[in-house]
């Protein structure tokens, strides 16, 4: 008896400090499945079983289990009973990971929304146009194509090609329609770098400001300006990893306020010299982005009536974070057809049905590569002028997300290719190739 209470007390004390060491991970696991859970149900409508089936079934969140609370709207991720994260869903501001703190019952600013326009013909509404056939489309060849990208090791979930801007071709998995929310990720980032580009057309910004924050004012960082972040090249410190605990993964799943967590950092390189992939960053922007408007109402409202709505993505959602800010490295939803849009607005250089929001010298500047990327980065969206893709041309360029969501745009082709999933093994490089190859010049 005593030899089992020592093995019992050993085991005890063994399980302690595992608990003890990997806390910040376990941490970030329930999160991220908290949050995705109530994203996942609240926002896009989905069923749990068929988020933690699909959306969360991958190592090593696939350890976490999930309950929903659909009276409070909130959804709980555990991992092995050890540790609880939960996050709540909010009508017009999505899902957010909370705080024993936070007061659920406190009422939140919302943005206000326009009415969608469902009587107009997509783009510029959100009515089915009629279908166009093109003579110069071989759609067989387009077709043959399309069924490459569905399967099970690509997981992919929607795709739609828009030339001259028709739909021409339109696929979703099962499960999925024309009506369902993608989340878009990382795509979150052109987003957030389009409305700087509709500040400076505006005449209320200029990307060359600097002295950007009063923690900066008394060291070399008071030097970078709006245009060092926007193109990710800083110089600040910062690690993007999501299969670990790193900046990226702390900041979404820990912070309360995402737009400060970049401004503390040092430097670990110099402006216009030091190119980092940073979500830091983008959220740091979003923190700009406030201080340009007299109120948090009018921050908010911005996103929308500036840009999201402006073009008609009435299904976008861009979640904010525990202080209300827009998390705007990551977290926008919308339709496939929604994203589309976005593409369809730079392809026409800023203008929309007429207006434009901002003028083909911000396209210019947003494609222009950033020193030291090698060819692969912009203004907060992704460049093939590194030739990424070898079978596209080089003036494509695209706003990525995590786990292979994609807006393509193709000027010399006036094409604009969506394509959302689960994973990145799928061969965009064939996929873009066979379509290009499927219109003929």
């Amino acid at each position: 008896m005593k030899n089992l209470k020592r093995i019992l007390l050993l085991v005890l004390i063994a399980l302690t400090i595992a608990v003890f060491y990997n806390y910040p991970k376990l941490n970030i696991l329930a999160g991220y499945s908290a949050k995705n859970t109530a994203s996942s149900v609240f926002l896009a409508g989905r069923s749990l079983a068929f988020t933690d089936a699909n959306d969360n079934n991958f190592s090593p969140i696939n350890i976490t289990s999930d309950k929903i609370n659909t009276e409070e709207k909130s959804a709980t991720g555990s991992v092995y009973g050890l540790l609880k994260r939960k996050a709540i869903y909010r009508e017009g501001l999505g899902a957010v990971l909370v705080t024993n703190d936070f007061d659920i019952t406190k009422p939140q600013l919302t943005p206000k929304r326009s009415e969608p326009d469902n009587i107009t013909p997509f783009p510029y509404g959100n009515a089915d146009h009629k279908d166009t056939i093109f003579a110069n489309i071989d759609y067989t060849k387009l077709n043959e194509t399309i069924d490459t990208i569905f399967n099970d090791r690509n997981q992919t979930r929607s795709l739609v090609v828009v030339y001259k801007d028709k739909i021409i071709f339109e696929k979703y998995d099962t499960g999925f329609t024309k009506e369902s929310k993608q989340l878009g990720w990382s795509m979150t980032k052109s987003i957030t770098g389009t409305l700087f580009g509709i500040l400076k057309c505006q005449g209320k910004i200029n990307v060359q400001e600097d002295n950007l924050f009063s923690e900066w004012e008394n060291d070399d960082r008071k030097n970078i300006t709006i245009h060092n972040l926007l193109q990710m090249n800083s110089g600040l410190e910062w690690n993007e990893d999501y299969n670990s605990i790193s900046d990226a993964t702390k900041m979404l799943f820990l912070e309360k306020d995402m737009t400060k967590v970049q401004v503390n950092k040092p430097f670990v390189g110099k402006p216009n010299e030091t190119w980092n992939y940073s979500s830091g960053t983008s959220n740091l922007l979003s923190g700009i982005l406030r201080t340009k408007f007299d109120t948090h109402q009018e921050y908010l409202d911005f996103w929308y009536s500036g840009l999201i709505d402006k073009i008609g993505m009435n299904s976008m959602i861009v979640e904010t974070d525990m202080s209300n800010h827009f998390v705007g490295s990551s977290y926008a939803w919308a339709t496939a057809r929604d994203w589309a849009k976005l593409g369809l607005l730079y392809l026409h250089n800023g203008e929309w049905n007429g207006e434009h929001l901002f003028d083909k010298d911000w396209v210019s500047y947003a494609t222009t590569p950033t020193p030291t990327s090698d060819g692969w980065y912009g203004a907060q969206i992704w460049l093939n002028a590194g030739g990424r893709y070898p079978d596209a041309p080089k003036n494509m360029f695209s706003f990525n997300g995590y786990k292979g969501q994609n807006v393509f745009i193709l000027p010399s082709q006036d094409l604009v290719v969506v394509r959302t999933g689960l994973t990145k093994n799928a061969d965009v490089n064939t996929l873009l190739k066979g379509i290009i190859n499927s219109i003929k010049n």
